[in-house]
């Protein structure tokens, strides 16, 4: 099957596959969608939101779609390393079996991960970046595709463990989920307290959502977009040369060369999943803020003043 081809195809199944989504969440489309860009991008995400928005259900009915499996971990403060990567055991005949922990699943929900200390937290993001684990001295591959999505609570901080900011840069997209509207909490409402069942019909395979992230890496981007993309991530990086006074004032410290590949990788997943075979400007644009919304640290004086990332980022297209 040619690229072309392939392009065509993950076009009409990528609007098949929100319509099935839609079946079980009502709104949050802007969410979905950057869940999805994550996903065939291969790379992860941080959900950012308060309790009680769905977002267990919203990732496992997304795993549901997609044909892969899904794993919830609840992160609490005496959780340790052995309880999401497994341990060894002795069997009956006295010889060590390695028991997998729920780290080994296409799709892990790593719920409220602030809560954890960071050996816990480390231990994951280790699994995230090599996709692979090692326990006692032995390594294991995990199953591909592979894809972490991490909530955090934004109101409640006693007794949490924030992710450094390195650590957040593993990150592909923060997505931010807000309060449905008025007439969607309504359908909410009246979808879950019927007794009606409704079922996801997966769509694709782990086997398809892999071709699908190799076919977005080989996606062409003319020179003009990856310099673009480079000077919107240099611009968020304080008193360098390409810096604004906006930037300078209220930022402490800027996106790294990370925050560039994945603009350029949602790009192309944007790209794609609408039909164009290319991405442009408008591409990165569309995909700027869920990418350097937790890469770009503002400052005390960006909070006192009320200042939000979000209008620092836009501030520089």
């Amino acid at each position: 099957m040619s690229d072309v081809t392939a392009v065509e195809n993950l076009v009409k199944k990528h609007s098949a596959l929100k319509k099935e989504i839609a079946k079980i969440i009502i709104g949050q489309e802007k969410v979905v969608n950057e869940i999805l860009l994550s996903i065939y991008s291969g790379g992860h995400s941080l959900l950012i939101g308060v309790p009680g928005l769905a977002k267990t259900l919203m990732v496992n009915t997304i795993a549901a779609a997609l044909g892969l499996n899904f794993k919830r971990i609840q992160f609490t403060p005496d959780l340790m390393p052995s309880d999401i990567l497994g341990s060894e055991v002795l069997d009956n005949d006295r010889n060590f079996k390695f028991l997998k922990g729920p780290v080994f699943a296409n799709i892990i929900l790593a719920d409220e991960i602030n809560r954890t200390p960071p050996k816990t937290q480390s231990a994951l993001l280790e699994a995230m970046q090599e996709r692979a684990v090692t326990v006692g001295g032995n390594h294991y591959k995990l199953d591909l595709p592979y894809f972490v999505l991490a909530t955090q609570n934004p109101i409640e901080q006693e007794g949490t463990y924030p992710l450094p900011e390195a650590q957040l840069d593993r990150f592909m997209f923060a997505i931010e989920l807000g309060y449905p509207s008025f007439e969607e909490e309504i359908a909410v409402v009246k979808s879950t307290t019927s007794d009606e069942v409704k079922n996801v019909t997966p769509l694709f395979s782990a086997n398809e959502i892999v071709e699908i992230q190799h076919l977005i890496r080989r996606v062409p981007v003319a020179d003009n977009v990856v310099e673009y993309a480079v000077k919107l991530v240099g611009k968020t990086r304080p008193n360098s040369k390409l810096s604004t006074e906006l930037v300078n004032n209220y930022v402490d410290w800027g996106a790294g060369p990370r925050a560039s590949q994945n603009l350029i990788l949602a790009a192309k997943a944007h790209a794609v999943i609408n039909g164009k075979f290319s991405p442009d400007i408008e591409d990165v644009q569309v995909v700027a803020n869920g990418i350097l919304r937790h890469r770009v640290i503002k400052n005390y004086k960006a909070d006192a003043e009320g200042l939000s990332v979000e209008k620092i980022i836009s501030s520089l297209f």
